[in-house]
């Protein structure tokens, strides 16, 4: 298996503020954005339909932030966001961004 470079602090904070539904398009099997959903609080907040892994997810999307309503659990980051959808370690999620081009 073959060592993933090392991550400096400018690649992670491009990857810290990549839009989620972004990062969802590209990483997910399936990502379809919920068009009759209403967010109660945050506007902005996007309702997303997600397969991944073998596993479906509904996600909730507001710029670099995530929110998965079944887990109870969320973050920021395209990192994070692959971590939680693949259940893969930090170097494997940053590994997995690269080879998608983001």
């Amino acid at each position: 298996m073959r060592a993933v470079r090392s991550v400096d602090n400018s690649e992670l904070e491009r990857l810290r503020c990549l839009s989620a539904l972004d990062v969802l398009s590209l990483m997910a099997d399936h990502a379809k954005v919920d068009r009759d959903f209403s967010p109660v609080r945050a506007t902005g907040t996007q309702r997303v339909h997600v397969s991944a892994g073998g596993a479906d997810w509904e996600i909730l999307v507001d710029g670099a932030r995530f929110y998965d309503t079944q887990a109870g659990k969320g973050g920021g980051g395209a990192v994070d966001l692959v971590m939680h959808l693949w259940r893969v370690p930090f170097k494997q999620a940053v590994k997995m961004l690269r080879e998608a081009g983001a």
